[in-house]
């Protein structure tokens, strides 16, 4: 079985095909810059070998472009057919639970839940609209950032609000679930791993989260309502005041969306440092700029207080970095490290120093509390998902699982 998984952003989309049994995909890619000068595609198949040439022209200067140019990239001669398709998507609202066969209406559900996810789930809705339309004769598939977050206790979901506003869905549902799903799957499987019977899972890419999973399920996590909430992000605010955003609202020409603008996409390291680029912060902080030292600063002070407090709270025995700097920024893990060492965790330098490769630990042999790196696997997750929805129900629309 041959499933292809879509995971779209507002200016990219990345896509890879899983063949069942095997666990790495076939190829895969990314549209990025969608609707900018510097649109790109990225293509390989599972050697590393570039492939992108074989398509000629592309023209990706919109949504729609973009999804065409990935229909023509799946279909190129030679590649499997598609059994199934799997998407990413990072809100279902409040009424749909686990991951879901999309049907009219689960489409329907998921256009509703729009306000939930307005930077997200919009362009997740067009990419499914017209890949259910491309191609009608095989399943189609939603899996949510929030499914895996659904086994948290009420204490760790609810929200001080009364009771009229909370009985419409807002309340904590965490976001990052696949991730932090992949990763406990892949400390299960690794060969003379231990699994931590309690650990804290640091998602830290361009947004970040942290999320407390005991007995391989989340019991605790940063983000909210919506992804904005928890630890400072690349351009997101995290948890701020609320009486901030109330003092934005109330600035002469300002709107909901400019505010939501801002604290979405203006925020963050961004805001603080003028780039969210971690590898192009580093060298600036490096070479003694004092704006991207402060931002440097904040960010990882922020986290240090954060999985502080969730470790003083829960006792993990492990912490886990995963996203795009969780795995590959040495110096971000390096300064959470210092601040957990009243927990027990003592890094070993020249592991953590390594470049990025698979699942490694990085922390000595004594160190009560362990420390790992482990790449984040959403794909491969989706993937697994579709497998399992598609054996468990090939013709039961709207199952979920």
């Amino acid at each position: 079985m041959h499933i292809l998984v879509l995971n779209p952003g507002s200016s990219s989309i990345k896509f890879s095909m899983h063949e069942v049994g095997k666990p790495l995909p076939l190829y895969d890619g990314e549209l990025g810059g969608i609707g900018g000068r510097s649109a790109k595609l990225e293509f390989h198949d599972a050697a590393g070998n570039d492939l992108s040439g074989r398509l000629g022209a592309i023209k990706i200067g919109s949504m729609e472009e973009a999804i065409a140019t990935v229909e023509r990239v799946v279909s190129l001669d030679g590649l499997p057919s598609i059994d199934a398709v799997g998407y990413r998507v990072v809100h279902p609202g409040a009424h749909l639970h686990g991951h879901q066969r999309l049907t009219p209406q689960v489409l329907e559900e998921l256009r509703q839940a729009v306000p939930f996810a307005p930077l997200h789930d919009p362009e997740a809705l067009e990419m499914i609209d017209e890949m259910m339309r491309r191609f009608a004769n095989v399943p189609h598939i939603a899996c949510f950032d929030t499914v895996f977050h659904e086994t948290m206790p009420e204490e760790a979901t609810v929200y001080a609000l009364p009771y009229a506003v909370r009985r419409h869905g807002v309340r904590r549902y965490g976001f990052h679930g696949l991730s932090c799903e992949s990763v406990v799957v892949q400390m299960r499987e690794a060969v003379g791993v231990e699994f931590p019977r309690s650990m804290l899972i640091a998602h830290l890419g361009s947004g970040c989260s942290v999320t407390v999973v005991v007995e391989g399920k989340s019991v605790e996590t940063t983000m909210g309502l919506t992804p904005t909430g928890g630890v400072m992000m690349g351009t997101r605010t995290g948890d701020i005041d609320p009486g901030v955003v109330l003092f934005l609202l109330r600035q002469p020409g300002a709107t909901v969306d400019s505010v939501e603008r801002m604290i979405d996409g203006d925020a963050g390291l961004k805001a603080l440092g003028g780039i969210n680029d971690m590898r192009e912060l580093r060298k600036r902080a490096d070479a003694g700029d004092a704006r991207t030292r402060l931002a440097l600063t904040v960010f990882t002070r922020t986290l240090v207080k954060t999985i502080a407090g969730l470790a003083a709270l829960h006792r993990p025995t492990a912490v886990v970095f995963t996203g795009g700097i969780g795995e590959h920024d040495a110096a971000t893990r390096r300064a959470i490290a210092l601040g957990l060492e009243a927990f027990g965790a003592e890094m070993e330098t020249a592991a953590n120093d390594l470049p990025a490769k698979g699942l490694r630990k990085i922390s000595e042999e004594d160190s009560r509390v362990a420390l790992y790196v482990v790449p984040a696997e959403e794909d491969r997750m989706i993937a697994r998902h579709v497998a399992r929805m598609c054996r468990k129900a090939p013709s039961g629309a709207g199952a979920s699982a």
